[in-house]
């Protein structure tokens, strides 16, 4: 189930446990405030003293230091000081017997989290270090969202074609964005429709915060429900403790419900109520709440046909439907065939390490006349499996799937004037091509392929385009 629940993330690795830093020069009360961090979701590391809390902090990714104010040699606000330094992002929470209103002020004017008086009662102390770490873990999860979508773009890992199919995509997600509607994205399976939700999140105010996708048809139906809207404590056999769902884990951000089609009518029902009033219940409770989620679906059937089979709420299509977008399947844009295969090339060389410079003329023949029922899918994970298989630096048809070299002649779309043998010719043959289109406008020329004047500039000088 797990794997059917997809969030943006920047590896598949777990993350570690943060650490707390424990600065204290008494023994004792070292050993006492530890046992006290002991029972947060975290790993606590001690230092004796500020000299070694400096050394730790230099090599360490630390989430919250606990330090007393005054220690031999340095005092705890250098060490506030020298953690801020180190890594912003660190939050400092400082014990004092001596407080004063003073030394308050300039702790919190440093940076200081939050500032506790000795003798303190150890549920206070492990309720302001717990609070510390969930602001730490949020801008942590917040920073890694931004990394995310840098990398997303910088990537191109997007809706790649320039045929007028895909463009009307593109300008569809373009007047959805800036409003918080709910969108409806059809199309085939393997076309594109979660890269489509995806760009209308990355495109949106709510970019920073999570994008979580579920795909409603991989989730056995008694069990859906909680997922979505989690559970009380209780609620039924194996409720063992509260669990929120992905309403409120997706709280400021965007919910993807793919093939919505798969819908239960009970869940048809509650989500109808999650759109007309931004609430819901947990299963087990009594209470409603609120959710500020976006909601997006997608479908790979035809709704309207489900509603006339009484298969699918009526007025839950037209809740859904504020916006639709269709995203066409890969044999109706096969001119956008070409520079999908140098991108797929491009990034599956880089992910397995391996030297291939693009396709053979035959090879891109094949792929121009095959149907694609997997759609662009399939024609990734064909790419992958030829370059795993391939010994050339050039995929030929010797790793190519019988299936292609059957696929019929009629289907052929003819490459323009010119036949790419490799990446580069593709990338020639696309410049040439969109130069003519624009009657030799490389202002606008650029501003088609997606680069800037200078680099259409010597990559026309490069390939003899203005000879």
């Amino acid at each position: 189930m797990a794997a059917e629940i997809r969030e943006s993330t920047l590896d598949g690795r777990p993350e570690e446990r943060p650490v707390i830093l424990l600065v204290e020069d008494d023994a004792n009360m070292r050993e006492l405030v530890a046992s006290i961090l002991a029972t947060l979701p975290a790993r606590v590391i001690s230092a004796k003293g500020a000299q070694d809390a400096l050394a730790i902090l230099e090599d360490t990714e630390i989430a919250v230091v606990v330090t007393d104010l005054r220690m031999p040699g340095v005092d705890g606000m250098e060490v506030l000081r020298f953690a801020k330094q180190c890594t912003p992002s660190t939050l400092v929470v400082l014990i004092t017997g001596y407080a004063t209103v003073e030394s308050a002020v300039e702790a919190l004017k440093n940076g200081a989290y939050d500032y506790l008086r000795k003798p303190f009662e150890s549920d206070e102390l492990r309720h302001i270090v717990e609070r510390a770490l969930e602001h730490y873990l949020l801008s942590r999860e917040n920073l890694r969202l931004r990394v995310a979508n840098r990398i997303y773009y910088e990537e191109g890992y997007g809706l790649i074609g320039r045929t007028t199919a895909m463009e009307n995509v593109r300008r569809l997600i373009d007047a959805s964005t800036p409003y918080d509607c709910c969108v409806l994205i059809t199309g085939e399976s393997g076309s594109g429709k979660e890269l489509v939700a995806r760009q209308i999140h990355l495109q949106s105010r709510r970019k920073d915060n999570r994008f979580i996708a579920i795909n409603c048809a991989a989730i056995p139906e008694n069990i859906i429900e909680s997922e979505l809207f989690g559970y009380q404590k209780g609620a039924f056999t194996g409720a063992d403790r509260t669990k929120p769902g992905l309403f409120e884990a997706a709280h400021g951000g965007t919910l993807f419900l793919d093939e919505i089609n798969n819908a239960p009518p009970p869940l048809q029902a509650k989500l109808l109520r999650v759109l007309q009033d931004g609430s819901f219940y947990r299963l087990g409770d009594t209470e409603p709440r609120a959710t500020d989620a976006r909601v997006l679906v997608a479908s790979n059937r035809n709704l309207p046909e489900l509603i006339e089979r009484g298969q699918f709420r009526e007025d839950l299509y037209y809740r859904l439907k504020v916006v639709e977008i269709n995203v066409p399947s890969l044999r109706e844009r096969r001119d956008d065939i070409p520079m999908l295969t140098n991108y797929f090339v491009n990034r599956v060389t880089t992910q397995l390490g391996k030297k291939v410079k693009g396709v053979t003329t035959q090879v891109l023949q094949a792929f121009m006349r095959y149907e694609w029922p997997g759609n662009v899918r399939e024609l990734e994970n064909l790419i992958k499996r030829m370059i795993i298989l391939t010994e050339t630096d050039m995929l030929d048809v010797d790793v190519l799937p019988p299936e292609l070299l059957k696929a019929p002649e009629g289907l052929s779309r003819a490459l323009d004037h010119l036949t790419p043998q490799s990446l580069e010719e593709i990338e020639a043959y696309f410049i040439a091509k969109t130069l003519r289109e624009t009657k030799g406008n490389r202002g606008l020329a650029a501003e088609i392929l997606g680069i800037d004047k200078s680099t259409l500039w010597r990559k026309i000088k490069r390939y003899r385009l203005d000879e």
